[in-house]
């Protein structure tokens, strides 16, 4: 992977620099500089510079095929599976350039949860020990700790704490997106991840979702990607509009919804367009 960007690149063009406000690092847990990601000769991430606060809720917003997603799998190195894919820029976790840590430490300390409820064919129990069993813990009694400790953080642990023994497939959409996340949770991450994790969703499993992500957000640092509008105003504290692969716009949630700086934010926040 490069780590910094080439500005004589002739598949990389500089695009027209949105008007950002200055970012601000001291209190940020994860950030990208001049990040640019390709898929062979497509360019779907253009030069975005953001910072992602410590317990917070960032939303990423735009419409499809804008690179929002995209973004997000950079954050812990998951657009690396994608055939034909590159990065070009930095990216920094507490400072630290996320290239210098190994894939299985970064994705223990970024996690992930994605659009669709991926429950493993497994046991409740099993589902949310797996991650603590590849980094070392087989001890039954820690694992129990800490099978019970991840299922009280998402508010399930007296729905199914006697049903650890049954496949997790059994549960609802719901509880296994719940799940999913406090799978995450047991290998103590410090960064959520979150692509459209409620695309699946009733409105009311959504709301149960989206309480959990504000209680989760006193410990971590979290970014989600959604095409809810309502969603992002409900549950972020900030949102970054991305057009084109652009990030057009950041700030404060209220600033963005309220008063956007960029004509194209405001088309899409009021429904012109996307």
């Amino acid at each position: 992977m490069d780590s910094k960007l080439s500005t004589l690149d002739p598949l990389n063009p500089r695009p027209l620099e949105p008007s950002l406000p200055k970012l601000e690092t001291r209190n940020s847990k994860l950030e990208t500089q001049n990040l640019n990601v390709f898929y062979g000769n497509f360019q779907a991430v253009k030069s975005v510079s953001i910072a992602f606060p410590c317990k917070a809720i960032t939303a990423i917003i735009g419409p499809s095929g804008c690179g929002k997603s995209t973004l997000l799998r950079s954050l812990n190195r998951m657009n690396e599976l994608v055939d034909g894919a590159r990065i070009k820029g930095t990216i920094l976790l507490d400072g630290s350039d996320i290239y210098r840590l190994s894939v299985l430490e970064l994705r223990k300390r970024v996690g992930m949860v994605f659009q669709r409820p991926n429950a493993f064919p497994l046991p409740v129990f099993d589902n949310i020990a797996y991650g603590p069993r590849i980094h070392g813990t087989n001890n039954g009694s820690e694992l129990q700790a800490i099978v019970e400790r991840c299922l009280r953080s998402v508010h399930m642990w007296d729905e199914v704490k006697d049903k650890l023994n049954d496949s997790a497939l059994r549960l609802t959409d719901e509880q296994r997106q719940r799940l999913c996340i406090a799978r995450m949770l047991a290998v103590e991450p410090e960064v959520l991840l979150m692509d459209e994790p409620c695309s699946a969703l009733d409105p009311i499993a959504t709301l149960r979702i989206e309480d959990l992500m504000r209680s989760l957000k006193e410990k971590y640092c979290i970014v989600i990607v959604t095409h809810n509008m309502q969603q992002a105003a409900r549950v972020s504290d900030y949102t970054g509009f991305m057009l084109l692969g652009v990030l057009k716009e950041f700030g404060t949630t209220k600033q963005i919804f309220t008063t956007p700086r960029e004509t194209d934010t405001e088309n899409y926040i009021s429904g012109r367009f996307g």
